[in-house]
């Protein structure tokens, strides 16, 4: 029996959707060279199937019906970044933003402008 496709994004398909969110409508074709320009030169079919998967997914739906194709996000990237990161935590930190914070300051920590925009959002929230 075949296994269900996969709700998550693959690497590829995030760097395929991350093209759609910069530029919005686009050809199998325009994502390639987009792909491309930015040191991906995968194959025009690979894209093609990326793209069909990630239409088949939701995350994209088709805009015309005569060649070429063109396709546009159904979902936002702040809609998907937060999922992603959600579920990163639920499934990596046992649902703790504390522990994800705090993995994320002991491996790095802050430079200033992180510190001032982190200083910001607290203020704010209060």
């Amino acid at each position: 029996m075949a296994r269900p496709p996969a709700k998550e994004l693959t690497e590829r398909e995030l760097e395929v959707m991350h093209v759609f969110w910069e530029r919005g409508e686009s050809t199998v074709a325009q994502v390639r060279d987009a792909l491309d320009a930015a040191g991906r030169n995968l194959a025009y079919t690979t894209v093609a199937t990326l793209i069909r998967i990630l239409t088949e997914k939701d995350f994209l739906t088709q805009t015309t019906v005569e060649r070429p194709f063109a396709y546009r996000p159904v979902r936002s990237f702040d809609e998907v970044s937060k999922r992603m990161v959600g579920d990163l935590v639920l499934r990596l930190f046992g649902g703790s933003r504390e522990q994800l914070l705090v993995h994320l300051l002991d491996e790095h920590g802050l430079t200033d402008q992180e510190r001032s925009v982190l200083e910001k959002i607290l203020e704010e929230g209060k």
